[in-house]
């Protein structure tokens, strides 16, 4: 009686062409001390020979949040009741600059390492991905910044707390990563093909900036422009920097069918993004 043969377990397997819905997710996670190890490459990369190093990223924020104080809250006026006009400015920029990061850094995917998915094969979804953990650390140094600010308004008697709903904040964290990496992957396979996208990218993100909430509650717009309110409604990214503004300084409310559309819309983006970055990802060599 012959005794069955063990089954075989194989670490890698070539098969036909896949479906258009194959997202490919197992063969990522295969190779995640690759995407682990080109993270600290970008990080170390990063600050190597640079004067300031990690602090042009606290820089960067703060002087933008003195310009949106001086222009928006001193010359118009705009009101931003018990809370510190500057530090609710540093909250929206600080929300808004890791979603901007995810996207920009996504969107030249294809073009910005043509050089290396030419030379060797790894899942090319892994690049995308490791801009988004990257980002991850420039948002935790960010972070840091604005608890200082934080903590010194708040010994100078700002009315300002934290509230149960800052339990979520790692979830805006991971909306906002999840949104940027999904438009990041679509915009990044169209630029293969038309290149001019790239020029209206930073435009478009700039555009983008302005109607979602980062300088002014959504509450003003509704108030003040409701025939134009509905472009920052739509905006899922308002719902997020609303939301991380009353978890972190208690200001505003949390508008929790705004969080749910937010989810659902980042859930079918990064699905449509997948597809179409696996797709692209076959042919996109050719175009480059």
């Amino acid at each position: 009686m012959n005794e069955e043969s063990p089954k075989e377990e194989w670490l890698y397997e070539i098969t036909p062409k896949n479906s258009l819905f194959s997202l490919n997710l197992k063969e990522v996670w295969q190779y995640r001390d690759l995407l682990f190890l080109f993270v600290k490459r970008n990080i170390i990369t990063t600050y190597k020979q640079t004067i300031l190093g990690p602090l042009w990223y606290l820089i960067q924020p703060v002087l933008t949040a003195l310009t949106f104080t001086l222009i928006f809250n001193k010359i118009a006026n705009i009101d931003t009741g018990s809370v510190p006009p500057f530090l609710f400015n540093m909250v929206g920029i600080t929300t808004w600059g890791y979603f901007k990061s995810c996207l920009t850094g996504t969107s030249d995917t294809f073009k910005g390492n043509a050089g290396i998915f030419s030379k060797v094969y790894f899942p090319r979804m892994i690049m995308p991905l490791v801009t988004v953990i990257t980002n991850l650390f420039r948002f935790g140094i960010q972070l840091l910044i604005l608890s200082g600010f934080y903590l010194y308004y708040f010994y100078n008697g700002a009315s300002i707390s934290l509230n149960s709903y800052s339990l979520l904040f790692p979830v805006l964290i991971i909306l906002m990563g999840l949104l940027g990496l999904g438009l990041g992957m679509i915009i990044s396979s169209m630029i293969t093909k038309y290149r001019d996208l790239k020029f209206l990218l930073n435009f478009g993100v700039q555009l983008l900036m302005y109607v979602s909430a980062v300088m002014y509650p959504i509450s003003l717009v509704q108030e003040k422009l409701p025939k134009f309110a509905w472009l920052v409604e739509y905006n899922p990214m308002a719902y997020v920097i609303e939301a991380a503004r009353y978890m972190i300084l208690s200001d505003g409310n949390v508008v929790m069918s705004g969080l749910v559309y937010t989810a659902l819309v980042t859930l079918v983006v990064l699905f449509i993004g997948i597809l179409i970055f696996n797709k692209t990802e076959k042919s996109f060599i050719d175009t480059i």
